[in-house]
């Protein structure tokens, strides 16, 4: 293939670097393509183009905001496969995988473009209040402004997507900086935009390390908002830097199913190993310890065990994988030692590494403080434990400093209740497995998961501010 050397997106223009980086295939390890990395001066010009394209973008009409991400959504469709060899090039994602992300990721803009079009204030009942008489209030939602947007490597276009779409429907501007294992799926966006007549200096993309690239668009009061997606650390790092300003954050999870009644085991289980292991387990929400009834436990091994060996690893090319490398030799290795971390832990299924890619495993027997049960796996490795009653389960649950999403099978409409009520999460997803996401629903966590919400119309809100205008009728 043809290496090439990539650039910076600023100002409506594609820059050149000083120094660049090999991008490498998580897979074949072979070299995909030479990015930059941005300097101080680089980021600096990236911030104020977005400030300076800011007045333009707010004095868009919702029309005008909404034919541009209507537009994207038309060019999308028309680069659709391209899209997806991309993205699974520089991630490894699995080919049929990837082809659901780009899916998604034009549902989302689609989303925004809808949304954009329904931004709207309300009227506020002044003479409710003794002193009111006379006086009509109003509301008006209005841009934050530079939006800084820092996303990790697992959904390049569609977690994009998340920062993008509700920031250039609200009429915000942008300074990406994507993870430095994704840059082509943010150049490949960018340049959709550009094709789709986003106003120059709206969307603005860099590369580079959390510092200095990161530090300065934290610490820059020209940047009204952060939406962050990434690490527990990092997030703890821009929250302490941003001061004043607006911070979202999607920090990870060790989410958890409870098995508490079922009427099909076998499709429970089936659902828990797509949660457990689509995309080798580098979901945020993606399946990692499993809570079982102790009358269904033994039931439930077997039947999960036998189905395990129907999931394909290989080659992320094939349309059949599922399990493929991780996106570095270095994060694979790290699975492994967790893996083998808890003596007393049995592996039921998987357990081996071959260069960068873990066999799918399952592990009983864990020990709650073992590192691939309450800390963020981010691999092919579910724990699968037993409980008697579903208050232990709900309690077993919450022992975690995560609070993402969580999910429980049960015939009972009451336990189905109790459990949305007491489990310590953002989201409680009923008789089906924590991984589920549609891309218009409110996602966010508690805890270490994070602060904030996204999903379309509630980014939008996080990206606003609500100015009051009140007349004096008397």
């Amino acid at each position: 293939m043809t290496v090439k050397k990539q650039k910076f997106f600023i100002n409506g223009e594609w820059i050149g670097g000083k120094k660049y980086f090999d991008l490498l295939s998580p897979y074949t390890e072979e070299k995909i393509a030479s990015i930059p990395v941005a300097t101080n001066e680089n980021v600096e010009k990236a911030i104020q183009s977005a400030e300076d394209a800011s007045i333009l973008m707010k004095q868009l009409t919702l029309l005008e905001r909404a034919e541009i991400l209507e537009k994207v959504v038309n060019i999308f469709n028309a680069n659709f496969e391209d899209c997806a060899q991309i993205l699974s090039l520089e991630n490894a994602k699995p080919i049929t995988s990837a082809r659901q992300e780009i899916q998604r990721t034009i549902e989302t803009y689609s989303f925004a473009a809808s949304e954009a079009k329904s931004i709207a204030g309300e009227i506020i009942p002044m003479d409710a209040a003794k002193s009111g008489k006379g006086k009509f209030g109003f509301t008006k939602k209005e841009p934050v402004g530079v939006i800084a947007a820092i996303t990790p490597f697992n959904f390049p276009f569609n977690l994009v997507a998340h920062k993008l779409g509700p920031a250039f429907a609200m009429g915000n501007t942008v300074v990406l900086k994507p993870a430095s294992q994704t840059p082509l799926s943010a150049i490949m966006t960018a340049e959709l935009f550009e094709k789709a007549g986003l106003p120059k200096g709206a969307l603005n993309l860099i590369y580079g390390t959390g510092s200095p690239v990161g530090e300065l668009l934290t610490k820059s009061e020209k940047i009204k908002m952060i939406t962050f997606t990434g690490s527990v650390e990092v997030g703890k790092k821009i929250r302490a830097n941003a001061g004043l300003k607006t911070v979202t954050l999607e920090l990870g999870s060790n989410s958890a199913v409870i098995i508490d009644s079922v009427e099909d085991i076998e499709e429970t289980a089936r659902r828990c190993l797509e949660g457990a292991f689509g995309y080798s387990g580098q979901t945020c929400i993606s399946v990692q310890r499993i809570y079982v009834q102790k009358e269904l436990y033994n039931q439930f091994l077997d039947s999960i065990k036998l189905q395990s060996r129907d999931i394909k690893v290989g080659s992320p090319e094939e349309e059949e994988t599922i399990v493929t490398s991780l996106i570095s030799k270095k994060e694979a290795k790290r699975v492994e030692e967790w893996i083998n971390e808890n003596n007393s832990s049995q592996i039921l299924v998987g357990g081996e590494r071959e260069n960068s890619i873990v066999e799918p495993t399952i592990l009983t027997n864990v020990d709650a403080s073992a590192s691939v049960s309450c800390k963020e796996v981010f691999g092919p490795v579910v724990t699968i434990d037993q409980y008697e009653d579903l208050s232990e389960a709900i309690s077993k649950v919450n022992n975690s400093e995560y609070g993402l999403q969580a999910g429980i099978y049960t015939t009972s409409i009451k336990q189905a209740f109790e459990a949305f009520e007491q489990l310590e999460v953002g989201g409680v997803i009923i008789n089906d497995i924590p991984t589920f996401r549609v891309d218009q629903m409110p996602y966010g966590g508690r805890k270490n998961s994070g602060i904030g919400k996204e999903g379309i119309r509630f980014s939008m809100e996080e990206m606003s501010e609500l100015k009051l205008g009140v007349f004096n009728l008397n």
